[in-house]
Protein backbone atom coordinates (compact mmCIF):
# COMPACT_ATOMS: atom_id res chain seq x y z
CA UNK A 1 0.00 0.00 0.00
CA UNK A 2 1.37 3.68 -0.81
CA UNK A 3 0.18 6.39 1.94
CA UNK A 4 -0.69 9.17 -0.73
CA UNK A 5 -2.24 11.68 1.96
CA UNK A 6 1.50 13.14 3.04
CA UNK A 7 4.37 14.65 0.75
CA UNK A 8 4.11 16.24 -2.85
CA UNK A 9 1.09 16.19 -5.06
CA UNK A 10 2.74 16.88 -7.81
CA UNK A 11 5.40 14.10 -7.25
CA UNK A 12 2.66 11.77 -6.20
CA UNK A 13 0.75 13.08 -9.61
CA UNK A 14 4.02 12.01 -11.63
CA UNK A 15 4.93 8.75 -9.79
CA UNK A 16 1.71 7.42 -10.39
CA UNK A 17 0.84 8.42 -13.80
CA UNK A 18 4.83 7.71 -15.03
CA UNK A 19 4.07 4.26 -15.34
CA UNK A 20 0.97 4.17 -16.83
CA UNK A 21 1.89 7.00 -19.22
CA UNK A 22 4.51 4.33 -20.46
CA UNK A 23 2.04 1.48 -20.47
CA UNK A 24 -0.41 4.32 -22.29
CA UNK A 25 2.33 5.14 -24.55
CA UNK A 26 3.08 1.61 -25.72
CA UNK A 27 -0.45 1.28 -26.19
CA UNK A 28 -0.08 4.22 -28.89
CA UNK A 29 1.91 1.46 -30.57
CA UNK A 30 -0.65 -0.91 -30.50
CA UNK A 31 -2.87 1.17 -32.19
CA UNK A 32 -0.90 2.13 -34.69
CA UNK A 33 0.55 -1.38 -35.61
CA UNK A 34 -2.86 -2.13 -36.05
CA UNK A 35 -4.13 0.68 -38.05
CA UNK A 36 -0.84 0.15 -40.10
CA UNK A 37 -1.06 -3.11 -41.38
CA UNK A 38 -5.16 -3.16 -41.20
CA UNK A 39 -4.75 0.45 -43.61
CA UNK A 40 -2.86 -1.50 -45.93
CA UNK A 41 -5.82 -4.23 -46.82
CA UNK A 42 -8.06 -1.34 -47.78
CA UNK A 43 -10.57 1.70 -47.00
CA UNK A 44 -13.46 -1.06 -46.13
CA UNK A 45 -11.15 -2.88 -43.89
CA UNK A 46 -10.21 0.05 -42.06
CA UNK A 47 -13.77 1.40 -41.60
CA UNK A 48 -14.67 -2.24 -40.53
CA UNK A 49 -12.26 -1.78 -37.79
CA UNK A 50 -13.43 1.14 -36.85
CA UNK A 51 -16.86 0.46 -36.38
CA UNK A 52 -16.13 -3.14 -34.97
CA UNK A 53 -13.73 -0.76 -32.54
CA UNK A 54 -16.11 1.50 -31.12
CA UNK A 55 -17.57 -1.51 -29.71
CA UNK A 56 -14.90 -1.15 -27.29
CA UNK A 57 -16.58 1.72 -25.63
CA UNK A 58 -19.27 -0.44 -24.49
CA UNK A 59 -17.07 -2.54 -23.09
CA UNK A 60 -15.45 0.24 -21.20
CA UNK A 61 -18.92 1.49 -20.29
CA UNK A 62 -19.34 -1.93 -18.46
CA UNK A 63 -15.62 -2.15 -17.32
CA UNK A 64 -15.70 1.91 -15.89
CA UNK A 65 -19.06 0.99 -13.07
CA UNK A 66 -16.51 -1.89 -11.56
CA UNK A 67 -13.12 0.28 -12.30
CA UNK A 68 -14.27 3.41 -10.85
CA UNK A 69 -16.47 2.09 -7.31
CA UNK A 70 -13.44 0.02 -7.19
CA UNK A 71 -10.94 2.09 -6.89
CA UNK A 72 -12.81 4.66 -5.15
CA UNK A 73 -14.19 2.56 -1.99
CA UNK A 74 -10.96 0.90 -2.22
CA UNK A 75 -8.98 4.43 -1.67
CA UNK A 76 -11.92 5.86 0.65
CA UNK A 77 -11.42 2.88 3.07
CA UNK A 78 -7.27 2.58 2.86
CA UNK A 79 -7.33 6.40 3.41
CA UNK A 80 -9.88 5.41 6.53
CA UNK A 81 -7.32 2.30 7.37
CA UNK A 82 -10.23 -0.40 7.12
CA UNK A 83 -8.47 -3.01 5.12
CA UNK A 84 -11.39 -5.91 6.02
CA UNK A 85 -13.97 -3.11 4.47
CA UNK A 86 -11.40 -2.69 0.94
CA UNK A 87 -10.98 -6.78 1.01
CA UNK A 88 -14.99 -6.44 0.93
CA UNK A 89 -15.36 -3.81 -2.22
CA UNK A 90 -12.55 -6.11 -4.26
CA UNK A 91 -14.23 -9.60 -3.84
CA UNK A 92 -17.89 -7.88 -4.71
CA UNK A 93 -16.18 -6.50 -7.72
CA UNK A 94 -13.98 -9.83 -8.85
CA UNK A 95 -17.51 -11.72 -8.57
CA UNK A 96 -19.79 -8.83 -10.83
CA UNK A 97 -16.74 -8.84 -13.18
CA UNK A 98 -16.71 -12.85 -13.43
CA UNK A 99 -20.41 -13.17 -14.15
CA UNK A 100 -20.82 -9.66 -16.17
CA UNK A 101 -17.41 -11.06 -18.31
CA UNK A 102 -19.78 -14.46 -19.53
CA UNK A 103 -22.36 -12.46 -20.19
CA UNK A 104 -20.83 -10.19 -22.62
CA UNK A 105 -19.13 -12.88 -24.78
CA UNK A 106 -22.45 -14.57 -25.40
CA UNK A 107 -24.33 -11.36 -26.19
CA UNK A 108 -21.38 -10.13 -28.09
CA UNK A 109 -21.48 -13.15 -30.63
CA UNK A 110 -25.05 -13.14 -30.80
CA UNK A 111 -25.44 -9.15 -31.52
CA UNK A 112 -22.41 -8.49 -33.39
CA UNK A 113 -23.75 -8.81 -37.00
CA UNK A 114 -26.91 -6.66 -35.80
CA UNK A 115 -25.08 -3.29 -34.42
CA UNK A 116 -22.75 -3.27 -37.43
CA UNK A 117 -25.69 -3.56 -40.26
CA UNK A 118 -27.13 -0.96 -37.78
CA UNK A 119 -24.28 1.88 -38.69
CA UNK A 120 -22.66 0.77 -42.07
CA UNK A 121 -24.78 0.22 -45.29
CA UNK A 122 -21.43 -1.01 -47.00
CA UNK A 123 -21.49 -5.07 -46.92
CA UNK A 124 -18.15 -5.51 -47.30
CA UNK A 125 -17.56 -3.20 -44.29
CA UNK A 126 -19.68 -5.10 -42.20
CA UNK A 127 -17.64 -8.36 -43.29
CA UNK A 128 -14.67 -7.03 -42.15
CA UNK A 129 -16.03 -5.53 -38.89
CA UNK A 130 -17.59 -8.82 -38.07
CA UNK A 131 -14.64 -10.98 -38.91
CA UNK A 132 -12.65 -9.21 -36.88
CA UNK A 133 -15.37 -8.89 -33.53
CA UNK A 134 -15.39 -12.43 -34.40
CA UNK A 135 -11.81 -13.11 -32.94
CA UNK A 136 -11.99 -10.12 -30.43
CA UNK A 137 -14.66 -10.74 -28.24
CA UNK A 138 -12.76 -12.79 -26.06
CA UNK A 139 -10.59 -9.68 -25.20
CA UNK A 140 -13.63 -7.87 -24.35
CA UNK A 141 -15.15 -10.62 -22.44
CA UNK A 142 -12.14 -10.96 -20.28
CA UNK A 143 -11.08 -7.15 -19.62
CA UNK A 144 -13.64 -7.40 -16.52
CA UNK A 145 -10.85 -9.69 -14.82
CA UNK A 146 -8.20 -7.04 -15.34
CA UNK A 147 -10.20 -4.05 -14.04
CA UNK A 148 -11.48 -5.75 -11.20
CA UNK A 149 -7.94 -6.16 -9.98
CA UNK A 150 -6.03 -3.06 -11.24
CA UNK A 151 -8.28 -0.89 -9.96
CA UNK A 152 -7.76 -2.20 -6.35
CA UNK A 153 -4.37 -1.98 -5.83
CA UNK A 154 -5.20 1.82 -8.05
CA UNK A 155 -6.81 2.42 -4.88
CA UNK A 156 -4.01 1.11 -2.49
CA UNK A 157 -1.70 3.40 -4.61
CA UNK A 158 -0.12 0.80 -6.49
CA UNK A 159 0.14 0.94 -9.80
CA UNK A 160 3.78 -0.02 -11.25
CA UNK A 161 2.65 -3.83 -11.12
CA UNK A 162 -0.34 -3.24 -13.47
CA UNK A 163 1.22 -1.14 -15.97
CA UNK A 164 4.02 -3.26 -16.74
CA UNK A 165 1.81 -6.00 -17.19
CA UNK A 166 -0.56 -4.34 -19.26
CA UNK A 167 3.21 -3.12 -21.07
CA UNK A 168 3.84 -6.69 -22.05
CA UNK A 169 0.92 -7.33 -23.13
CA UNK A 170 0.93 -4.93 -25.48
CA UNK A 171 4.07 -5.89 -26.71
CA UNK A 172 2.79 -9.31 -27.46
CA UNK A 173 -0.02 -7.73 -29.56
CA UNK A 174 2.46 -5.55 -31.23
CA UNK A 175 4.51 -8.75 -32.68
CA UNK A 176 1.61 -10.78 -33.07
CA UNK A 177 -0.35 -8.33 -35.09
CA UNK A 178 2.10 -8.48 -38.16
CA UNK A 179 2.19 -11.96 -37.57
CA UNK A 180 -1.33 -12.73 -38.57
CA UNK A 181 -2.35 -9.81 -39.86
CA UNK A 182 -0.24 -10.10 -43.13
CA UNK A 183 1.20 -13.30 -42.49
CA UNK A 184 4.80 -12.61 -41.92
CA UNK A 185 6.80 -15.82 -40.57
CA UNK A 186 4.07 -17.94 -40.79
CA UNK A 187 2.34 -17.66 -44.43
CA UNK A 188 -0.65 -17.92 -43.20
CA UNK A 189 -2.57 -14.04 -43.51
CA UNK A 190 -5.86 -13.97 -41.55
CA UNK A 191 -6.69 -10.43 -42.83
CA UNK A 192 -8.28 -8.37 -40.01
CA UNK A 193 -9.53 -11.22 -38.13
CA UNK A 194 -5.76 -11.65 -37.10
CA UNK A 195 -5.76 -8.23 -35.23
CA UNK A 196 -8.55 -9.01 -33.55
CA UNK A 197 -6.97 -12.67 -32.55
CA UNK A 198 -3.15 -10.57 -31.42
CA UNK A 199 -5.61 -8.69 -29.32
CA UNK A 200 -7.14 -11.93 -27.62
CA UNK A 201 -3.76 -13.74 -27.22
CA UNK A 202 -2.37 -10.27 -25.27
CA UNK A 203 -5.25 -9.96 -23.09
CA UNK A 204 -5.52 -13.79 -22.10
CA UNK A 205 -1.07 -13.62 -21.49
CA UNK A 206 -1.76 -10.27 -19.20
CA UNK A 207 -4.97 -12.02 -16.94
CA UNK A 208 -2.16 -15.07 -16.16
CA UNK A 209 0.15 -12.76 -15.63
CA UNK A 210 -1.74 -10.22 -13.16
CA UNK A 211 -3.45 -13.12 -11.37
CA UNK A 212 0.33 -14.82 -10.89
CA UNK A 213 1.22 -11.25 -9.34
CA UNK A 214 -1.42 -11.02 -7.02
CA UNK A 215 -1.52 -14.57 -5.78
CA UNK A 216 2.51 -14.74 -5.03
CA UNK A 217 2.82 -11.05 -3.73
CA UNK A 218 1.79 -9.41 -0.60
CA UNK A 219 -0.90 -6.78 -0.75
CA UNK A 220 -3.58 -4.82 0.73
CA UNK A 221 -6.26 -7.16 -0.56
CA UNK A 222 -6.68 -10.17 -1.46
CA UNK A 223 -9.32 -13.12 -3.04
CA UNK A 224 -11.62 -14.87 -0.26
CA UNK A 225 -14.47 -16.83 -2.21
CA UNK A 226 -16.14 -16.29 1.28
CA UNK A 227 -16.94 -13.15 0.05
CA UNK A 228 -18.08 -14.07 -3.34
CA UNK A 229 -21.47 -14.51 -1.75
CA UNK A 230 -24.06 -11.86 -3.19
CA UNK A 231 -23.95 -8.58 -0.86
CA UNK A 232 -26.40 -6.21 -1.74
CA UNK A 233 -25.57 -3.19 0.32
CA UNK A 234 -21.79 -3.28 -1.11
CA UNK A 235 -23.18 -4.38 -4.70
CA UNK A 236 -26.01 -1.10 -4.20
CA UNK A 237 -22.54 0.72 -3.20
CA UNK A 238 -20.35 -0.37 -6.22
CA UNK A 239 -23.33 0.53 -8.26
CA UNK A 240 -24.08 3.82 -7.06
CA UNK A 241 -20.69 4.83 -7.89
CA UNK A 242 -20.41 3.20 -11.29
CA UNK A 243 -23.04 3.49 -12.91
CA UNK A 244 -23.06 7.00 -13.76
CA UNK A 245 -19.27 6.77 -14.31
CA UNK A 246 -19.56 3.46 -17.02
CA UNK A 247 -22.99 5.69 -18.06
CA UNK A 248 -20.04 8.12 -19.34
CA UNK A 249 -18.83 5.81 -21.59
CA UNK A 250 -22.27 4.48 -22.91
CA UNK A 251 -23.39 8.17 -24.00
CA UNK A 252 -19.72 8.20 -25.40
CA UNK A 253 -20.92 4.81 -27.65
CA UNK A 254 -24.17 6.36 -28.77
CA UNK A 255 -21.85 9.56 -30.01
CA UNK A 256 -19.71 7.67 -31.57
CA UNK A 257 -22.09 5.32 -33.19
CA UNK A 258 -24.18 8.38 -34.11
CA UNK A 259 -21.23 10.40 -35.78
CA UNK A 260 -20.60 6.44 -38.12
CA UNK A 261 -24.50 6.57 -38.70
CA UNK A 262 -24.68 10.49 -39.96
CA UNK A 263 -21.77 10.09 -42.45
CA UNK A 264 -22.80 6.63 -43.96
CA UNK A 265 -24.28 8.64 -46.91
CA UNK A 266 -20.53 9.71 -47.67
CA UNK A 267 -19.18 6.28 -48.09
CA UNK A 268 -16.87 4.20 -46.20
CA UNK A 269 -14.15 6.62 -47.40
CA UNK A 270 -15.84 9.07 -44.87
CA UNK A 271 -15.91 6.02 -41.85
CA UNK A 272 -12.93 4.88 -42.73
CA UNK A 273 -11.17 8.27 -42.46
CA UNK A 274 -13.52 9.25 -39.27
CA UNK A 275 -11.93 5.80 -37.06
CA UNK A 276 -8.50 6.60 -38.33
CA UNK A 277 -8.59 10.00 -37.10
CA UNK A 278 -10.61 9.16 -34.05
CA UNK A 279 -8.10 6.32 -33.18
CA UNK A 280 -4.91 8.42 -33.73
CA UNK A 281 -7.02 11.23 -31.63
CA UNK A 282 -7.25 8.82 -28.60
CA UNK A 283 -3.58 8.00 -28.65
CA UNK A 284 -2.51 11.18 -28.64
CA UNK A 285 -4.78 11.87 -25.71
CA UNK A 286 -3.49 8.82 -23.57
CA UNK A 287 -0.76 10.69 -22.07
CA UNK A 288 -3.13 13.50 -20.16
CA UNK A 289 -5.38 10.62 -19.69
CA UNK A 290 -2.96 8.77 -17.32
CA UNK A 291 -2.21 12.19 -15.59
CA UNK A 292 -6.46 12.24 -15.05
CA UNK A 293 -6.35 8.21 -14.38
CA UNK A 294 -4.08 9.33 -11.17
CA UNK A 295 -5.90 11.68 -9.44
CA UNK A 296 -9.13 9.78 -8.18
CA UNK A 297 -6.41 7.61 -6.00
CA UNK A 298 -4.62 10.12 -4.87
CA UNK A 299 -7.72 12.56 -4.12
CA UNK A 300 -9.55 9.66 -3.11
CA UNK A 301 -7.05 8.31 -0.17
CA UNK A 302 -7.06 12.15 0.84
CA UNK A 303 -10.75 12.46 1.22
CA UNK A 304 -11.22 9.02 2.95
CA UNK A 305 -8.58 11.17 5.70
CA UNK A 306 -10.67 14.23 5.85
CA UNK A 307 -7.59 16.10 4.31
CA UNK A 308 -9.45 18.40 1.92
CA UNK A 309 -6.84 21.30 1.37
CA UNK A 310 -4.97 18.18 -0.72
CA UNK A 311 -8.08 17.20 -2.82
CA UNK A 312 -8.71 21.03 -3.81
CA UNK A 313 -4.46 20.41 -4.41
CA UNK A 314 -4.78 17.61 -6.48
CA UNK A 315 -7.65 18.89 -8.57
CA UNK A 316 -5.53 22.57 -9.26
CA UNK A 317 -1.89 20.30 -9.86
CA UNK A 318 -4.26 17.66 -12.59
CA UNK A 319 -5.94 20.45 -14.33
CA UNK A 320 -3.10 21.83 -15.15
CA UNK A 321 -0.93 18.83 -16.18
CA UNK A 322 -3.87 17.62 -18.42
CA UNK A 323 -4.26 21.09 -20.20
CA UNK A 324 -0.63 21.83 -20.68
CA UNK A 325 -0.48 18.86 -22.18
CA UNK A 326 -4.02 18.59 -24.13
CA UNK A 327 -2.48 22.14 -25.33
CA UNK A 328 0.76 20.69 -26.68
CA UNK A 329 -1.10 18.12 -28.23
CA UNK A 330 -3.07 20.73 -30.36
CA UNK A 331 -0.45 22.55 -32.12
CA UNK A 332 0.96 18.90 -33.24
CA UNK A 333 -2.37 18.31 -34.52
CA UNK A 334 -2.50 21.86 -36.13
CA UNK A 335 1.11 20.98 -37.77
CA UNK A 336 1.65 18.13 -38.10
CA UNK A 337 -1.43 16.21 -38.86
CA UNK A 338 -1.03 15.30 -42.48
CA UNK A 339 2.73 13.53 -41.29
CA UNK A 340 0.72 11.42 -38.52
CA UNK A 341 -1.82 10.34 -40.92
CA UNK A 342 0.03 9.78 -44.41
CA UNK A 343 1.19 6.35 -43.53
CA UNK A 344 -2.06 4.38 -42.20
CA UNK A 345 -4.02 4.45 -45.84
CA UNK A 346 -2.95 4.90 -49.90
CA UNK A 347 -6.42 6.16 -50.16
CA UNK A 348 -5.91 10.05 -50.75
CA UNK A 349 -9.46 10.98 -49.87
CA UNK A 350 -8.98 8.73 -46.61
CA UNK A 351 -6.12 11.08 -45.69
CA UNK A 352 -8.03 13.85 -46.13
CA UNK A 353 -10.72 13.22 -44.81
CA UNK A 354 -9.15 12.37 -40.96
CA UNK A 355 -6.55 15.41 -41.75
CA UNK A 356 -8.99 17.59 -41.87
CA UNK A 357 -11.14 16.22 -39.20
CA UNK A 358 -7.77 16.61 -36.57
CA UNK A 359 -7.12 20.05 -37.55
CA UNK A 360 -10.73 20.83 -36.75
CA UNK A 361 -11.12 18.76 -33.46
CA UNK A 362 -7.98 19.52 -31.87
CA UNK A 363 -9.87 22.75 -30.55
CA UNK A 364 -11.12 20.81 -28.15
CA UNK A 365 -8.48 18.82 -26.88
CA UNK A 366 -7.86 21.21 -23.87
CA UNK A 367 -11.41 21.65 -22.88
CA UNK A 368 -11.66 17.92 -22.91
CA UNK A 369 -8.26 17.99 -20.60
CA UNK A 370 -10.65 19.99 -17.71
CA UNK A 371 -13.43 16.92 -18.26
CA UNK A 372 -11.04 14.52 -17.79
CA UNK A 373 -9.86 16.05 -14.85
CA UNK A 374 -13.39 16.92 -13.49
CA UNK A 375 -14.08 13.27 -14.23
CA UNK A 376 -11.33 12.24 -11.63
CA UNK A 377 -12.28 14.20 -8.93
CA UNK A 378 -16.30 12.71 -9.35
CA UNK A 379 -14.41 9.78 -9.05
CA UNK A 380 -12.38 10.32 -6.22
CA UNK A 381 -15.01 12.23 -4.27
CA UNK A 382 -17.69 9.19 -4.50
CA UNK A 383 -19.89 10.62 -6.53
CA UNK A 384 -20.15 10.23 -10.64
CA UNK A 385 -23.21 11.86 -11.15
CA UNK A 386 -22.21 14.76 -12.28
CA UNK A 387 -19.97 13.67 -14.94
CA UNK A 388 -22.56 11.60 -16.69
CA UNK A 389 -24.84 14.58 -16.62
CA UNK A 390 -22.08 16.44 -18.07
CA UNK A 391 -21.41 14.21 -21.32
CA UNK A 392 -25.63 13.76 -21.42
CA UNK A 393 -25.19 17.53 -22.10
CA UNK A 394 -22.41 17.21 -24.66
CA UNK A 395 -24.92 14.14 -26.55
CA UNK A 396 -27.56 16.35 -26.39
CA UNK A 397 -26.15 19.59 -27.79
CA UNK A 398 -24.11 17.51 -30.41
CA UNK A 399 -26.90 15.21 -31.46
CA UNK A 400 -30.06 17.60 -32.45
CA UNK A 401 -27.95 20.10 -34.44
CA UNK A 402 -26.19 17.15 -36.29
CA UNK A 403 -29.63 15.97 -37.20
CA UNK A 404 -30.93 19.09 -38.40
CA UNK A 405 -27.59 19.57 -40.44
CA UNK A 406 -27.46 15.75 -42.25
CA UNK A 407 -31.36 17.01 -43.83
CA UNK A 408 -29.89 20.13 -45.21
CA UNK A 409 -29.01 19.84 -49.13
CA UNK A 410 -25.13 21.28 -48.65
CA UNK A 411 -24.55 19.11 -45.67
CA UNK A 412 -21.23 18.82 -45.32
CA UNK A 413 -19.31 15.85 -42.96
CA UNK A 414 -17.12 18.98 -41.75
CA UNK A 415 -20.24 20.52 -39.92
CA UNK A 416 -20.12 17.62 -37.51
CA UNK A 417 -16.26 18.76 -36.35
CA UNK A 418 -17.19 22.37 -35.77
CA UNK A 419 -20.66 20.90 -33.69
CA UNK A 420 -18.15 18.62 -31.76
CA UNK A 421 -15.95 21.49 -30.82
CA UNK A 422 -18.51 23.94 -29.93
CA UNK A 423 -20.29 20.74 -27.58
CA UNK A 424 -17.06 20.05 -25.73
CA UNK A 425 -16.10 23.56 -24.59
CA UNK A 426 -19.79 23.16 -23.42
CA UNK A 427 -19.13 19.66 -21.85
CA UNK A 428 -16.24 21.81 -20.04
CA UNK A 429 -18.49 24.71 -18.43
CA UNK A 430 -20.74 21.93 -16.77
CA UNK A 431 -18.20 19.75 -15.40
CA UNK A 432 -16.14 22.54 -13.90
CA UNK A 433 -19.76 24.40 -12.66
CA UNK A 434 -20.68 20.75 -11.34
CA UNK A 435 -17.30 20.13 -9.51
CA UNK A 436 -17.21 23.50 -7.42
CA UNK A 437 -20.36 22.92 -6.15
CA UNK A 438 -19.63 19.05 -5.02
CA UNK A 439 -16.48 20.56 -3.19
CA UNK A 440 -18.48 23.26 -1.51
CA UNK A 441 -20.75 20.42 -0.30
CA UNK A 442 -18.17 17.89 0.05
CA UNK A 443 -15.36 19.48 1.35
CA UNK A 444 -15.62 21.62 4.88
CA UNK A 445 -13.42 24.49 5.09
CA UNK A 446 -10.38 24.01 7.25
CA UNK A 447 -10.06 20.13 7.52
CA UNK A 448 -12.89 20.12 9.76
CA UNK A 449 -14.65 16.72 9.14
CA UNK A 450 -18.15 16.90 8.00
CA UNK A 451 -19.71 16.03 11.59
CA UNK A 452 -18.07 17.93 13.50
CA UNK A 453 -17.85 20.83 11.33
CA UNK A 454 -21.91 20.79 11.89
CA UNK A 455 -21.45 20.63 15.25
CA UNK A 456 -19.90 23.44 15.21
CA UNK A 457 -22.22 25.45 13.12
CA UNK A 458 -25.35 24.29 15.73
CA UNK A 459 -23.26 25.76 18.61
CA UNK A 460 -22.69 28.78 16.73
CA UNK A 461 -26.60 28.85 16.33
CA UNK A 462 -27.63 28.38 19.88
CA UNK A 463 -24.50 30.52 20.98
Amino acid sequence: MKDLTQGSIPKHLISMALPMMIGMLIQTLYFIVDLYFVGKLGSAALAGLSLAGNAMFLIFALTQILNVSTAALVSHAVGAKDQQDANLTFNQSMMLSTVVGVFVCIIGYWCAETYLDLISQDSETVMMGLAYLHWFIPCMALQFIMVSISSALRGTGIVKPTMVIQTLSILLNIILSPILIAGWGSGYAMGIAGAGFASSISVVFAVVLLCYYFITTDRYVSVDFSLWRINIPRIKKLLAIGLPAGGEFFLMFVYMGAIYWLIQPFGADAQAAFGLGSRVMQALFLPAMAIAFAAPAIAGQNFGAQNYQRVRETFTWTAIMTCSLMAVITVVCLTQAELMLAGFSDDKAVILISVAFLQMICWNFVPAGLVFTCSGMFQSLGNTMPALLSTATRLITFILPALWLSKQSDFQIEQLWYVSVATVCIQALVSFSFLRREFKKRLPRDNVPNDHYDDLNKTEAIS
